[in-house]
Parts: C-alpha cells; sequence; structure tokens
C-alpha cells in the first residue's frame, strides 16, 4: 500500500526531486553538477607554491680554519653536536682537512666550480689554424674545380676543341 504523505496525497512517484529537510542534494554533497561537469563562469582556486630555489652554501676559508679548530679541540662527541649546531656534515671535516694539509689557509679559499679552462699549447693553436687553412683551400680547390668542368662542357657545345696551345716557331 502507498504511504501517505502530510498533505494526504500518496508518495511521490520515482524520480521526484522533493527531499525532506535533512537531506541535501547531490550538488550540495558534491560539490559540483550531478554529471562532474563545471558551471561556467566558476574558477576554482588552487593552492599552488612555487619555492625558491636553494643557495649553495658557501664557507670563506676563515670559517672553515675555526670549524676545524673547534673540532680538534672538541672532547669525544663534541664533534657531532659541533656539526648539529652548524648544520654541516662531516664529510666537510674530512675535505676541509685535507684541504688544509695540502696549503694551509689558502687552500680552504672557495674554488670556481665546473671544468678548469685550460689555454690551449703553441702547437694546439698552430694545428687548428692549420685545420683552418686546409679547410679553405679544399673549399677553394673544389670551385677551381667546378669551374673548370664548366669550362670544358662550354668548349663541347661550341665545338672548340681543347688541346695543348700552338707552339710558336724560335727563329734559331
Amino acid at each position: 500500500m502507498a504511504k501517505v504523505m502530510a498533505d494526504g496525497q500518496g508518495s511521490p512517484p520515482l524520480g521526484d526531486p522533493q527531499r525532506s529537510s535533512g537531506e541535501r542534494s547531490e550538488r550540495e554533497r558534491s560539490g559540483g553538477s550531478p554529471n562532474g561537469a563545471r558551471e561556467p563562469g566558476v574558477i576554482e582556486p588552487r593552492n599552488v607554491e612555487v619555492l625558491e630555489k636553494p643557495k649553495r652554501r658557501r664557507f670563506n676559508a676563515e670559517y672553515k680554519a675555526r670549524i676545524l679548530r673547534d673540532a680538534d679541540a672538541s672532547p669525544p662527541g663534541g664533534i657531532g653536536a659541533l656539526l648539529r649546531r652548524e648544520g654541516l656534515y662531516f664529510s666537510h671535516l674530512i675535505t676541509w682537512r685535507k684541504q688544509r694539509d695540502k696549503g694551509g689557509l689558502a687552500a680552504l679559499e672557495p674554488k670556481q666550480r665546473g671544468p678548469k679552462s685550460r689555454k690551449p699549447s703553441a702547437e694546439a693553436l698552430q694545428i687548428i689554424q692549420l685545420e683552418r687553412e686546409n679547410r679553405k683551400l679544399q673549399h677553394r680547390l673544389k670551385q677551381a674545380e667546378t669551374i673548370i668542368e664548366f669550362q670544358k662542357k662550354v668548349h663541347e657545345i661550341l665545338g672548340i676543341p681543347l688541346g695543348t696551345p700552338p707552339e710558336e716557331d724560335v727563329p734559331t
């Protein structure tokens, strides 16, 4: 039997959009239209955060020397506290000690990163110059050969025989 509603009518037909007061629509629950499409003109804000590119830390020679002195003078177990306080790694100490042993304070100065520029030797410069000249001469030779081939074809077309120039009579 059909349920009787408060207004005295039977139950609503299927698909009827009437809802009870506590019930929410599909649109309200999902935050959008029932078929998943966006409403025209609605712009959803995005949480886009652009992080600043971290800078490489550079340590000057005085700082490195001070940290090495503190590390050498620290009691057992104190190196870890020093490294945590300064935000360093143990590999920094190893590298800085090697640099110090090689050349003192001057060796601790930060160095330019990347491949080292090399000045070419005199022989290398001469080889480069000769290769450039060789390419130029090969290009000129190719041009000259092309011109000679063209002249041969012109002689063929005009019927002018190619041969050695006539010899002049030399009075004896």
